[in-house]
């Protein structure tokens, strides 16, 4: 059975036309449509953590595993009391030390300053029933690192958000979604069940768990685009 797997990153009003990755801002009332549209559909949202035995083929049913990148405030503030409205979980992916900080990685690239999570945020999203995953420690392209510094990324970003959150973290996801197979192999080193890229595509049982595709939401996916991304094969 494949599962789509969503990947969202601000849900927030859009900045200007002009600002650089206007697309990865999805509007807060998009967002609310959107998971109403799953619901209306039969398909229950579910956090990474929960949608792998579907993925796996040990459960059967309609899903979508819902994820949130970089751990941003305006998730908190605008995506979680939906996900409480209609009963979904999904995964925030922390970039660990920029818990309380902010975008500090895209500020090369022009895109405007946006606060990350709070340790209180997280705590209470971790609260509530949702997944908290590592997304490293600073935002970091794998591939560029030396292989100890990818080490390090990965697995004391594991260690640190759980001895904060007082709970094992399995999931992981790669910034950017530059992975290679010696990443791959450290992310299940350093302990994690599952990794995420931004290949294109629904999982499945087959696929490789530290590799598994996604569909990036965007702000300007029509109804129609989204529920394409949605469908359950």
């Amino acid at each position: 059975m494949a599962v789509p797997i969503l990947a969202y990153h601000q849900v927030a009003v859009p900045p200007s036309r002009s600002a650089p990755y206007r697309s990865m801002v999805v509007h807060p009332a998009a967002f609310r449509r959107q998971m109403n549209w799953l619901k209306r559909l039969g398909i229950q949202g579910l956090s990474l953590r929960e949608a792998m035995p579907y993925v796996r083929g040990e459960k059967t049913g309609k899903v979508a595993a819902i994820t949130f990148d970089d751990s941003y405030a305006n998730v908190y503030e605008n995506a979680l009391p939906v996900l409480q409205e209609f009963g979904f979980t999904a995964t925030n992916f922390v970039v660990v030390n920029q818990i309380g900080g902010s975008n500090v990685w895209d500020a090369a690239l022009g895109v405007a300053p946006a606060p990350c999570m709070s340790l209180e945020q997280l705590r209470r999203w971790h609260g509530l029933g949702h997944e908290v995953g590592s997304h490293t420690l600073d935002h970091v392209r794998l591939p560029q690192l030396p292989m100890e510094e990818a080490r390090r990324q990965i697995t004391l970003s594991r260690e640190l958000l759980e001895d904060l959150l007082d709970e094992g973290v399995s999931s992981f996801c790669f910034p950017y979604g530059d992975e290679t197979p010696l990443d791959r192999v450290l992310t299940y080193e350093a302990g994690y069940s599952v990794a995420t890229t931004t290949r294109r595509g629904r999982a499945r049982a087959g696929d490789d768990p530290f590799g598994l595709p996604r569909a990036t939401v965007r702000r300007n996916d029509s109804w129609l685009h989204f529920l394409k991304k949605c469908v359950v094969g």
